[in-house]
């Protein structure tokens, strides 16, 4: 079974995305601000193309490699990758 996700919602991306930093930062979910800058919980650019590899994998297609420079939280994050998997499946990322 395949681990693509085929449709999701904004709060799914986001649990995903908040467990994915949880994990990374070795902390519990409920300490992550998903309106935190993804600067400012200290992943090094390694770790951070890391997630973004792995996302890209989560969503079964690839991220423009701004996305999360021009949606920097997981909050804003979250809610753009519902609107990039609808222009994915449009033939229009």
């Amino acid at each position: 079974m395949s681990d693509v996700q085929t449709k999701f919602s904004a709060v799914e991306a986001k649990e995903w995305l908040v467990e994915k930093f949880a994990h990374k930062l070795g902390v519990p979910a409920s300490e992550i601000d998903e309106n935190k800058i993804f600067t400012d919980f200290g992943l090094d650019s390694t770790e951070t193309l890391v997630l973004a590899g792995e996302m890209e994998q989560w969503l079964g297609f690839e991220l423009p490699p701004t996305a999360m420079w021009y949606h920097p939280t997981i909050e804003k994050l979250s809610h753009y990758l519902v609107i990039a998997k609808d222009l994915f499946e449009r033939g229009e990322l």
